[in-house]
């Protein structure tokens, strides 16, 4: 019997297709990254340690306690960025998230953060100038994520494309970089690296940057604010997350387990909004 090319043709868009569905488009996968309030600072508190129902975090370390294998998702229960971090603001958001969704919507994160660092690390032409002078504690943060955490990043987001959909990203970084005026461009070169090596639309994946612990709270990075309220004229499909009032710990650099529940909700009532749904009372 002969086969014809056209049988060929048929064959592989039926695998294409079978390749394409298994992309579930109700599971909505965010990435989250930036320095040590993103990671979470440590001391998670018993009420954030109840697995909750559609909640789950792509592990993107290996994690000794509790134990997770890298690329696996589980139950997003803190910490979700390594073992020694803690609860951070993607804790609250995605709880919140599947508190508000309908029941067939499932919510997955994605956190590479690191400690202390500028933004320039996250900037995948020249990480490797920053990273190279970076103090040692850092190098051992850097190594985690092979080197490169943007390019760790991007690699766990391939990753979880194939499960799901990425709806938006997450940042919260700022601190080392206080008063840096070119800080809004570059937040901007990173995120148009994002869209473009994970094949995604600035209309269709906002990105939402947090305000560091307030003026209102003491906050020791405050003034830098005013340059991250900015991001909007410079990323068009980017908001801002207000940090007034969110309680902060007394080093006035990070929040307290209640400033990041706070924040984290704050973060996912915006989402909300941009994903056409209204919110419930915060639980």
């Amino acid at each position: 019997m002969e086969i014809k090319p056209t049988m060929f043709a048929l064959s592989g868009l039926l695998l294409l297709n079978v390749s394409a569905y298994s992309q579930d488009p109700n599971f909505y996968i965010f990435l989250c990254f930036g320095q040590s309030n993103m990671e979470g600072f440590p001391g998670i508190e018993e009420q954030d340690k109840t697995e909750v129902k559609r909640f789950e975090v792509l592990a993107t370390v290996d994690f000794p306690n509790p134990v997770r294998k890298k690329g696996n998702w589980y139950p997003a229960v803190p910490p979700l960025c390594r073992s020694s971090t803690g609860l951070c603001p993607a804790d609250y958001f995605g709880r919140t998230l599947v508190d508000n969704l309908p029941e067939k919507i499932r919510v997955g994160v994605v956190n590479v953060s690191v400690a202390g660092c500028k933004i320039e690390l996250f900037d995948k032409d020249n990480y490797q100038r920053y990273a190279s002078r970076a103090p040692v504690w850092m190098t051992n943060i850097i190594k985690e994520y092979s080197g490169n955490p943007y390019g760790h990043l991007v690699a766990m987001a391939k990753l979880a494309q194939k499960d799901g959909v990425i709806k938006g990203i997450l940042l919260h970084q700022g601190e080392s970089n206080t008063n840096d005026k070119q800080w809004p461009n570059e937040v901007k070169h990173i995120y148009d690296n994002l869209l473009k090596d994970l094949n995604l639309k600035a209309e269709e994946v906002p990105l939402l940057a947090g305000e560091l612990v307030n003026a209102d709270q003491k906050g020791a990075c405050a003034s830098m604010n005013a340059i991250i309220d900015e991001l909007p004229a410079t990323i068009p499909n980017s908001h801002v997350i207000s940090s007034k009032r969110c309680p902060s710990r007394p080093d006035h650099l990070h929040f307290s387990a209640a400033g990041y529940r706070e924040l984290g909700k704050r973060y996912a009532e915006k989402m909300l909004s941009l994903l056409g749904h209204k919110t419930t009372e915060f639980k």
